[in-house]
């Protein structure tokens, strides 16, 4: 276009409209709504503006990793929630910030005061939760509350004016409900999850550290009083029996709600040990599933396991999301569960039962001395895995020719069977790895375009197991990274990541993946790698191979998804009719977070946040900022 034709429709008005600024609206849970929606009806950054996002303010917390904490998880992963003016969010050590929601300056800060000397297998915090006492006044002392579970299991209550902990809620404000909790060390039992708050009810699951022996703590469900703290009940995912000799199936991802029907819904992990089953028999019936449970009682209504007899550490780590599914008949509440096996389940919401037929199809069987495993497995008729499931040789992947057949080999060596291939003593490929698939970031959906996204993760594993009594050996590759001890059982587990001897995952890229899926049409929209290698490669050699991520999107009425999570360190814009990404803004660190997006007030700016602190375990750069962006004044 000649520029004077352009300066001239500009001068009409027919270039880029103005951004339009609407009603306010807030993001007061941790995922928009208690459904896990992920969605915002905002509308002022749209397609076609979205290039002139900025930043224009930054926090810095003060939590950043040290050397001296050592190997443990330490991860800024939390999306603040907004209540009022004010943002709300807590730190990797459990501490809780308050933020003037336009400005970014700081309000107060609470400090817990968590014990980093007892070792806690996680130190990460994804969100706090808000209650308002209705019966309060307004203005009154903790009429609005803060709660945050903390690493070391207590939950806290704080006024949301002043941060200041309620006094009349537990014991000096807070509930220690680990006193309550069988276990052999405080390291190895925290949280890392928001509570779910519904009516005056608060539930909470928990963190259970991994593979350290067998009979781990219980993963028992709690749910206290908002206003006393006083405990309303349990309920536990493993029912007292004698042949089991296991714990945690916990629930340490974040769960969802439907406060209209009384309902929480869980997505609960593997029991104890992650690879080996052979002294917890059977199915466990509640692990690996996502369950419905009155909120106001602790009655289990209904429960579907996505995992039998779990193998693989196939937890259910993603967020159930609660929408209306399309049906021929109509529209059917239903909730969406995401798995790390790459299956995508719809399930009807007062029932459980599959909304898209699932299939138990035959799987390997085990050949590990004391293990069975489940002969069977489900797999949903629709929508197509969300990821690659298995891997064979004539799969490999590589720079060269050279390092290809490496690939080929290792995977030549391995026993690699499909998606459930179980661990073996030759060494077992496990693909989606055991990070997924979709993790906590889970899904978000569009309710105006009946559109659903997800964020997955392709990078393989390795499990091979020893014999307890064998000598410990050296790792014999990059794909022996770590020793799980499973105390109690005959075996130890050696894990890996299935890589190349450059250190290049063996598997086609992309690493990530971003796709949308039509539920009403039964297809696929779109699918476009994810991240880049700009992080990772020498030189910052950015190729578009797509990295694993952790973190979630979420969707706007103004036709986009914004998401961090992958490790070259940028909060990325799509459009999300079309998986065109339009704009991407580097990061301070790693983005291993879910953004969010608010209004304050009636004609004020729309804000996009995310947390950049960086994550440990996916080795992305590390910081304390809480980073905010929005269109130009």
């Amino acid at each position: 276009m000649p520029l004077a034709l352009a300066a001239l429709l500009l001068a009409c008005g027919e270039g880029e409209p103005p951004a339009k600024r609407g009603a306010a609206a807030g993001w007061s849970v941790h995922a928009s709504d208690p459904g896990g929606r992920r969605y915002s009806p905002l509308d002022e950054i749209t397609t076609r503006n979205v290039a002139q996002l900025r930043q224009v303010w930054e926090y810095h917390t003060g939590d950043r990793y040290e050397a001296s904490l050592g190997k443990r998880n330490h991860a800024f992963q939390a999306t603040p929630i907004l209540v009022g003016d004010a943002l709300y969010f807590c730190t990797p050590r459990s501490r809780v910030v308050s933020l003037d929601a336009e400005t970014g300056a700081e309000r107060w800060v609470f400090d817990p005061q968590v014990d980093l000397s007892l070792g806690y297998y996680n130190l990460n915090c994804r969100g706090v939760a808000v209650w308002h006492d209705a019966s309060a006044p307004v203005d009154s002392d903790c009429a609005t509350r803060i709660l945050v579970a903390t690493a070391d299991a207590r939950l806290v209550a704080l006024d949301a004016r002043r941060g200041t902990r309620c006094a009349g809620f537990g014991k000096g404000g807070e509930v220690e409900f680990f006193r309550d909790v069988a276990m052999q060390e405080r390291s190895e039992y925290g949280i890392s999850s928001p509570p779910i708050v519904v009516g005056d009810a608060v539930v909470l699951g928990s963190s259970v550290a991994e593979n350290r022996r067998a009979d781990m703590p219980s993963g028992k469900v709690h749910a206290f009083d908002a206003r006393t703290g006083a405990p309303r009940w349990t309920w536990d995912p493993i029912p007292p029996d004698p042949t089991l000799h296991t714990g945690a199936a916990n629930v340490w991802s974040l769960g969802s709600a439907d406060p209209e029907r009384d309902l929480v819904f869980l997505p609960t992990s593997s029991p104890s040990p992650d690879f080996y089953g052979g002294l917890r028999p059977g199915d466990v019936r509640d692990a690996d599933s996502v369950v419905a449970l009155r909120a106001s009682t602790g009655e289990r209504v209904w429960s579907f396991q996505t995992v039998h007899h779990d193998l693989w550490d196939y937890d259910v780590g993603s967020q159930p999301v609660l929408l209306d599914f399309p049906t021929p008949g109509g529209a059917v509440p239903a909730v969406a569960q995401a798995t790390k096996t790459g299956n995508l389940f719809f399930l009807d919401r007062a029932t459980g039962s599959p909304l898209v037929p699932v299939e138990e199809r035959p799987v390997p069987a085990s050949h590990v001395p004391g293990e069975r495993a489940a002969a069977t497995q489900p797999f949903p008729s629709w929508p197509p895995p969300l990821a690659p499931q298995g891997l064979r040789p004539d799969q490999a992947w590589g720079l060269t020719p050279w390092d290809r057949g490496r690939c080929r080999d290792l995977i030549a060596s391995l026993r690699s069977e499909g998606v459930f291939t179980p661990p073996s003593f030759d060494g077992s490929v496990i693909f989606p790895g055991t990070a997924g698939g979709s993790n906590w970031g889970s899904v978000a959906w569009d309710p105006e375009r009946g559109l659903l996204v997800a964020n997955t993760s392709r990078i393989a594993n390795t499990i091979r197991l020893a014999r307890r009594d064998e000598p410990r050996e050296s790792p014999k590759s990059v794909a022996d990274l770590a020793v799980a001890e499973m105390a109690g059982t005959p075996y130890v587990a050696y894990f890996g990541v299935l890589l190349s001897p450059w250190g290049i995952p063996c598997n086609p890229p992309p690493w990530g993946a971003l796709e949308a899926l039509d539920l009403a049409g039964r297809r696929v929209a779109w699918e476009v790698p994810f991240g880049t290698t700009g992080d990772l490669a020498p030189l910052g050699i950015a190729m578009r191979w797509g990295t694993p991520g952790m973190g979630g999107p979420i969707v706007t009425r103004g036709g986009l998804v914004f998401i961090g999570a992958a490790m070259d360190s940028r909060l990325r814009a799509f459009d999300v009719t079309t998986g065109e990404e339009l704009w991407s803004a580097k990061l301070p660190a790693g983005g291993q977070a879910t953004p969010m997006t608010y209004r304050v007030r009636d004609g004020g700016r729309q804000f996009v946040v995310i947390a950049a602190g960086g994550h440990t375990q996916m080795r992305t750069r590390l910081g304390d900022s809480l980073v905010a962006f929005a269109l130009p004044e």
